[in-house]
């Protein structure tokens, strides 16, 4: 029998296909970008063919590449089902965004592993939507109304207002919608402030601080450096606890919400649904 090239090889060559990226190829594997990059050329030479086109802008298979890896994926996903089915410890992947991973989902995780000891979590917290076919994701949490696509199910999570928080000192000198124009604005990714001084009526040049992450907004507006306009479930400890408080009495009732969205014949159902009936349970 012919000697098979090396494992960690082949799971370069995948991940690599997958992405068609060496960079994220090994951000998945906790590995650098040129140890993926060696392995796919020692694999290349070893076979003696091309497996990818190197583009300026990341990769495309050949056509010997998209050969080699359709069963190539399949033979690692039976892998992964035959270690599922025997292994005691159980894993269940979940896809969030940073900023709910840190103010929503972390601090409740330990209600999870408590009730479920047997079960292992792993939080992928990236803006990056799920592919949930490729990327080992079974199940993820998504704001915004959900895109249609075949073969995914989408369940509303909860829906809450958006509304100005700040450090208690400097809620003092908020005491109308006008006085937002003498604070600086934190504002995220999704830039809804204009819209909010809009409808609170007010009008003018404010200061705005932008952020790529509702998290870091937050984390300003704990820190006191301006006022911070949040998702009120992504606060709800920081109010809790004191260390923030709402600005203003007025809401801005345009959140579409958080979804939970995995496959309609997801990979491990049982998980799946454990995950699910949980999520539902934290609200």
């Amino acid at each position: 029998m012919r000697a098979l090239p090396p494992l960690n090889a082949l799971r370069a060559f995948e991940a690599a296909a997958r992405h068609l990226n060496f960079r994220l190829a090994a951000e998945d594997l906790g590995v650098t970008q040129g140890a993926v990059a060696q392995q796919v050329r020692g694999l290349e030479a070893r076979l003696g063919v091309p497996l990818f086109d190197r583009m300026p802008r990341g990769l495309r298979l050949t056509e010997d590449g998209r050969r080699f890896h359709a069963p190539l994926k399949r033979a690692f996903r039976l892998i992964e089902s035959a270690v599922e089915e025997i292994s005691d410890q159980h894993e269940v992947t979940i896809s969030v965004t940073p900023s709910f991973a840190s103010k929503w989902l972390v601090p409740r995780l330990s209600d999870f592993t408590a009730k479920h000891p047997d079960i292992q979590v792993k939080v992928d917290a990236k803006e990056k939507l799920a592919v949930f076919d490729s990327d080992g994701v079974d199940i993820a949490v998504r704001h915004g109304h959900p895109q249609k696509a075949p073969g995914l199910r989408a369940d509303p999570l909860f829906s809450t207002d958006l509304i100005a928080v700040c450090a208690p000192e400097l809620a003092k000198q908020v005491l109308q919608p006008s006085d937002l124009l003498h604070h600086v604005l934190l504002n995220d990714a999704h830039g809804l402030w204009p819209l909010y001084l809009e409808r609170v009526g007010v009008q003018g040049k404010s200061r705005m601080m932008n952020f790529n992450q509702t998290s870091l907004a937050i984390d300003a507006a704990v820190a006191g450096q301006g006022v911070a306009l949040a998702n009120e479930a992504l606060v709800a400890s920081d109010l809790a606890s004191g260390r923030l408080v709402k600005a203003l009495g007025q809401a801005l009732i345009s959140d579409p919400g958080f979804y939970i969205v995995a496959p309609e014949k997801p990979r491990q159902p049982k998980l799946v649904d454990l995950m699910r009936q949980w999520l539902f349970d934290q609200i």
